[in-house]
């Protein structure tokens, strides 16, 4: 049966696109009120790893059983980036977006990760192929995420501490 794999894939990706959507928005409301980018440099790079990613399991999955577990994995995690979404609201974005005299976010998943959406999006990138039973698969974006995440992580943390955000 077909069905299963390709609706959770049309959901995943469906749900990027939407994603996708809002962070534009966000991103322009947040620049025009004086906000700046970050290194945007690796942003492409970023970009083209997420749909690498997804178009590689249009490729791979439709067709493969959905294992019941990593499926629920994957929708908790799911539910995860939907608190992080309602408690950034507009400031959520897909870019290291600084916004000079605002605080940093300490409430919902902020209280107890610094930087909760991309421990999801980690989880995200390996349940979702282990789902589809393809581990070689989750390895492999599992370690480019890791190579992105790093530089990701180290310019939005210098971002932060140079706005004076970050102690």
């Amino acid at each position: 049966m077909m069905w299963p794999s390709i609706a959770l894939l049309a959901f995943v990706t469906l749900e990027r696109l939407a994603e996708l959507v809002l962070a534009r928005r966000n991103t322009a409301a947040l620049l025009a009120r004086g906000a700046r980018e970050v290194a945007p440099e690796h942003y492409p790079v970023m970009v083209a790893l997420h749909a690498g990613w997804i178009i590689g399991l249009w490729l791979l999955a439709p067709g493969r059983p959905v294992a019941f577990f990593w499926f629920l994995v994957f929708m908790g995690l799911q539910a995860l980036r939907l608190w992080v979404l309602a408690t950034l609201k507009g400031r959520w974005t897909t870019r290291i977006i600084i916004l000079p005299g605002a605080p940093l976010v300490r409430s919902g998943p902020y209280r107890f990760l610094r930087h909760p959406n991309y421990a999801i999006v980690v989880g995200e990138i390996a349940a979702l192929p282990l789902a589809f039973g393809l581990p070689l698969y989750a390895i492999v974006f599992s370690f480019l995420n890791a190579l992105i995440l790093y530089v990701r992580l180290k310019a939005e943390n210098a971002a932060l501490k140079s706005a004076m955000i970050l102690k």
